[in-house]
């Protein structure tokens, strides 16, 4: 039989997704699973977005341009230039089969086999992915719990720099965290980009979720970065459009934009009922947005405040995206995750979470902790909070406090 690629072979598994055949079990079993594994918003796409797609009259499904139907980038840099301020002709925009395509594309145009970028981890599982399939090295700089996952010290990256470092990235608001990045904290990382000629990669998915009055603020508004700016955007969360698979890659450094675009001629074009319904989905109101941050905020709230009453749990507030890192009292998050599926319920219902195992680079990592997404309604929610409350007193792989362990001893 021939071999399989070294490629295919190191190429890692979803973290997110590899649970899926336990949940599929505990189905079958008549069990109630919440999914608080992965961001699949519960919230309904605009009505606009069915609209349109009912309304296509093609004759043909032809191809799109390789950049994307110009139309489309027309208006997504006009809307770019009204709602958030940023100034951007629409040739330094590029349209891509989902975010995930972006980054990929980004990576292989700025980065040789072999170079290094540098990722504040815990972050998003397929980095790994995308970094494995353009043969790059990830060197993680671990942002802590205790700082509610804050942009670890500069000091911190530039002890990582070495002459095989290309580039930096960051997800704003963060996934799998939350964490809202300060403009102060991302001059940090211009000036740090300047200073050893670096590309900046950020992305900025889940822009629109910000809360508590704290404001996204773009890369793309910082002056002297233009040639190093990379920023990666989507539709999927925004308008909860994950299966139309349209995203985008912005930058002003037009040698870089002219590189991509190679490798988007390669794919030949994004899919075009999904730009289509991307165009569509710009019409829709600024209200629709306020409910749904008002949605989330509620959500949040709700789940900070139950994990905070389960004795052992600690949990950061986030400040932006629909995810939280959540530290348990337990041996193994890989174990639990999959236990709860296998031999846990409550009232015949469980929950299915994601390893934070996954989320690092730095084996060890995240082994107490675990990414939990809050997409689903406030009743599920709270059910789902009250099974891990159960769930984590009868765990057999419970850790104990250090006063517990103490008063034992």
């Amino acid at each position: 039989m021939p071999n399989i690629s070294i490629k295919g072979q190191t190429m890692p598994p979803s973290p997110i997704r590899k649970l899926v055949p336990y949940a599929e079990a505990a189905k079958k079993q008549g069990k109630k699973v919440y999914h608080l594994n992965i961001g699949q918003p519960d919230i309904e796409t605009p009505k606009e977005v069915f609209d349109a797609m009912r309304n296509i009259d093609f004759k043909v499904l032809e191809y799109s341009h390789s950049a994307g139907i110009e139309s489309y980038r027309k208006k997504l840099a006009e809307n770019y230039k009204s709602k958030y301020r940023i100034d951007i002709d629409f040739s330094q925009l590029m349209i891509t089969t989902g975010g995930s395509e972006a980054l990929s594309f980004a990576m292989m145009s700025c980065m040789n086999p072999g170079d290094e970028i540098i990722i504040p981890e815990p972050f998003y599982a397929n980095y790994n992915g995308f970094a494995c399939a353009a043969d790059v090295k990830i060197v993680p700089v671990t942002a802590v719990i205790e700082t509610g996952f804050a942009l670890p010290a500069i000091s911190e990256f530039e002890k990582r720099i070495t002459p095989g470092t290309k580039a930096i990235l960051i997800c704003n608001p963060n996934n799998p965290t939350g964490y809202l990045y300060s403009e102060e904290e991302l001059i940090e990382l211009k000036n740090l980009v300047i200073k050893y000629d670096l590309f900046l990669f950020v992305d900025e998915v889940y822009r629109d979720f910000c809360y508590d009055g704290r404001k996204h603020f773009s890369v793309l508004n910082i002056v002297g970065l233009e040639k190093n700016v990379v920023v990666i955007d989507s539709v999927s969360k925004r308008f909860s459009m994950c299966g139309a698979r349209v995203g985008c890659i912005i930058s002003r450094n037009a040698e870089l934009m002219n590189t991509m675009l190679k490798f988007a001629q390669a794919r030949l074009s994004p899919p075009t009922f999904g730009q289509v319904a991307s165009e569509a989905a710009l019409k829709v109101a600024d209200n629709y947005f306020e409910a749904i941050n008002a949605e989330y905020i509620s959500r949040r709230n709700l789940l900070v405040d139950g994990l905070s009453k389960i004795e052992g749990v600690t949990c950061p507030n986030p400040g932006g995206a629909f995810y939280t890192i959540a530290k348990l009292p337990i041996d193994d998050s890989d174990k639990f995750c999959q236990w709860l599926l296998e031999s846990f319920s409550f009232n015949n219902e469980t929950i299915m979470l994601a390893p934070a195992t996954g989320f690092y680079s730095t084996a060890g990592k995240g082994k107490q902790e675990v990414r939990i997404a809050y997409v689903l309604n406030k009743s599920d929610l709270n059910n789902a909070i009250q099974c891990l409350s159960e769930a984590l007193k009868i765990y057999p792989g419970k850790t104990l406090s250090k006063s517990k362990a103490s008063a034992i001893g």
